[in-house]
């Protein structure tokens, strides 16, 4: 998943930054960074260098905001849209470090501040989108554009700021803009809150067991691990299972022990609703409420029908007809793949009825006795860093001509970090690459990128990358082992490090990942289709003891269990944005909700209530839609699943893995940032519009 490190809403705010704490000339981010790239100096960063470096950053966008507005020059494309374009750095600036901490390692210290600088920060968006003396400025370059004569770039670099002026309330009345700067500021709030409320609940949530009879099926390092972290939690002599992001668990598949898997997936199903500080119901029933009030007032029916303006679906109606399109064929493959499951557990003599927290478990037995393919037998040839190094940069290489080097002189936020520099074909040093793979308590679920430092020629800025998941960490002096999901998660994150690694913008606003929810993931979902090519993947899969090649035969089962539980998997995913859609989908005229009624009408109506397959995450924790930025884009997950597997396609029928064709990819795809319409740039690299029979065949969906 791609981060947004902005507040949950592009459209926020309410009270101006005022009162400022003073900065002093000694605070690290008074200037920019003397390290590689302007990286962030975290050897000399402390938590209270935050509060004055954004508040006056805060102060210093205001004031170059009303500077534009007041010159009384008539507006230019250069004293409008360039001076916007170099507004405020100081807040950029201490904005990409302070995303990343608060959400990778975040302390009580940062999430207060979070909660307190939200809507200040959503302010300053309200200061810049509903101004109206800038707007006419605005609007007036836009009428004029015509005649202007702009490069393609500039060109659309006015047409996106026009959107977003209008699609932020740009031409309400005072009243309705006082009206629309309350409720942003009010969402912002709330948002920060869920977000600490989430990793609260989360860590309160983490399952302990006293037994380790109950851990039975638990791999040696598994139980290794999970001893750690109750010692880490002050628990030694018990076992802690943390919570990941999503309603099934790592876990799962391997307990034998029904009572414990039942306990951990109620933890993970139940951990936001325990009506105590950190129940999110009640928060995300009113966000849900002031979205679709922020709606109407701009004119439009529902919150989704807003923020998919400047999307490639544009409306609901599009997205829902999308996802109407996989529905029947999911949940036909789901129900077929529960009764395999349901067989399974009566031969064993179970005695029980197929549920949720079993799926995994016996879905695994399913899957050895079809493919002979056990998890354990593959994870000694998924070494973690030999993963990174021989399979996710050795791909990097091979199709962009891209070589690593490790930077061990640069200082980073957490000793499990690492960073790289990036060096293109040529030799030049075009970026720095920080990764954090392993799952901490004080760091978001899920797996993420984002910049530190975005690329941008105007502001003379290389692309400072970085990617975060949250695998297990091994026990000291253990190897990091992982599954080859958790491969294909290095593969994703990866592909949104190369968008943005080959930006190659004049502005800020349209470099690399800066383009639309349901384009973005494009890049990298198209980079996971490396992790299983045969020349990737010969060059990393081999045993950590032995540096022995992954058998093929071993290779053959994993090719053939590729669509192994894909009902399962889609029906999941497709269950967890279609609840996305309906909860923006609600209108003005709708009452508070209910959260969990809300939830469960929602998934019968679109027959999305498979009782054996719960959605991938629960209204309660649906992290992506309530605070990270995703609201009403969930589905673009699997739209941009359509676009890669028909780009890959591409890629198929001209040759697969070569210079060549990665460097067409790079040149019209991973280069180009959002300077131009998205479907336009998609059908200039395919040649046609997308077609959805590639992803509908590798999902295994079609005979």
């Amino acid at each position: 998943m791609l981060a947004v490190l902005a507040s949950c809403s592009n459209n926020a705010g309410r009270q101006a930054a005022s009162n400022s704490d003073s900065m002093s000339t000694s605070n690290p981010f008074y200037a920019a960074s003397t390290l590689p790239f302007q990286a962030a100096d975290f050897s000399k960063i402390k938590n209270s260098d935050y509060k004055p470096a954004l508040e006056e950053g805060m102060k210093q966008e205001l004031a170059d905001i009303q500077k534009i507005a007041d010159d009384p020059a008539a507006p230019t494309f250069d004293n409008t849209f360039v001076a916007l374009e170099k507004s405020g750095q100081l807040l950029r600036r201490v904005q990409g470090v302070f995303g990343l901490v608060t959400s990778a390692n975040n302390n009580p210290e940062l999430q207060k501040l979070q909660e307190e600088e939200a809507p200040k920060l959503a302010a300053v968006n309200d200061a810049l989108f509903l101004n109206s003396k800038l707007f006419k400025k605005v609007e007036t370059v836009y009428n004029q554009r015509a005649q202007l004569k702009l490069d393609p770039e500039s060109n659309r670099l006015v047409e996106y700021y026009y959107q977003k002026f209008e699609l932020a309330g740009a031409k309400l009345s005072d009243a309705a803009k006082d009206t629309l700067k309350k409720l942003n500021g009010e969402e912002a709030s709330l948002c920060a809150k869920f977000n600490n409320q989430l990793l609260a609940a989360a860590k309160k949530g983490a399952l302990v067991v006293t037994d380790t009879a109950a851990l039975a099926g638990l791999s040696e390092g598994a139980l290794a691990a999970a001893a750690v972290d109750a010692d880490s939690a002050k628990m030694p002599g018990k076992w802690l299972l943390p919570l990941q992001n999503t309603t099934q668990q790592p876990a799962l598949q391997m307990l034998s022990v029904r009572d414990t898997r039942q306990k951990l997936f109620e933890a993970s199903w139940n951990r936001a609703e325990k009506s105590d500080s950190n129940d999110t119901r009640a928060t995300i029933a009113r966000i849900a409420q002031i979205r679709a009030q922020k709606a109407k007032l701009i004119g439009f029916p529902n919150y989704a029908a807003l923020t998919l303006q400047d999307q490639m679906a544009k409306t609901p109606e599009t997205v829902t007809k999308f996802l109407d399109k996989l529905i029947p064929a999911a949940t036909a493959k789901a129900t077929r793949e529960a009764k395999d499951i349901q067989a399974l557990i009566d031969k064993q003599k179970g005695g029980f009825q197929l549920q949720p927290w079993d799926w995994n478990f016996y879905s695994e037995q399913v899957r050895k006795a079809k493919y002979d393919i056990d998890e354990n037998e593959v994870k000694p040839y998924f070494e973690l860093n030999n993963v990174l190094q021989n399979g996710v940069f050795y791909a990097a290489n091979q199709l962009y001509g891209l070589t690593f080097k490790e930077r061990k002189d640069i200082p980073v936020y957490q000793e499990d970090v690492r960073v790289f520099e990036v060096f293109d074909k040529d030799g030049s040093s075009i970026a720095l690459f920080y990764c954090d793979y392993f799952k901490r308590d004080n760091k978001n679920g899920g797996a993420w990128m984002d910049n530190m430092v975005g690329q941008s020629k105007l502001l003379g800025t290389k692309p400072v990358i970085y990617n975060v998941c949250n695998f297990t960490k091994p026990a000291n002096g253990q190897p990091a082992l992982i599954s080859f999901s958790d491969v294909t998660t290095m593969f994703h994150e990866f592909g949104h490090g190369l968008h943005g690694i080959f930006a190659s913008q004049e502005y800020p606003s349209l470099s690399g990942t800066a383009t639309a929810r349901d384009f973005v993931e494009f890049p990298s979902q198209f980079n996971e289709h490396w992790a299983s090519d045969p020349q990737v993947f010969k060059n990393y899969a081999k045993h950590y003891k032995t540096g022995a090649l992954m058998p093929q035969v071993l290779v053959d089962k994993i090719k053939k269990a590729a669509t192994f539980n894909e009902g399962y998997a889609l029906t999941e995913i497709l269950a967890a944005a279609d609840l996305d859609m309906q909860w923006h989908m609600v209108t003005v005229n709708d009452p508070l909700q209910d959260v969990d009624k809300f939830e469960a009408a929602a998934l019968h109506k679109t027959h999305l209530d498979v009782p054996q397959v719960p959605t991938r995450y629960r209204s309660s924790y649906f992290l992506h839609i309530w605070s990270n930025g995703y609201a009403a884009g969930y589905y673009a997950y699997l739209w941009t699943e359509m676009l890669d597997d028909d780009a890959f396609a591409w890629f198929q029928e001209h040759g697969g893995l070569t210079r060549e064709n990665g460097q067409r990819f790079r040149d019209m795809i991973l280069s180009r940032g959002n300077t131009e319409d998205l479907a336009t740039m998609f059908r200039n690299f395919r040649g046609s519009d997308p077609h959805i029979e590639p992803m509908l065949k590798n999902r295994g969906l079609t005979e």
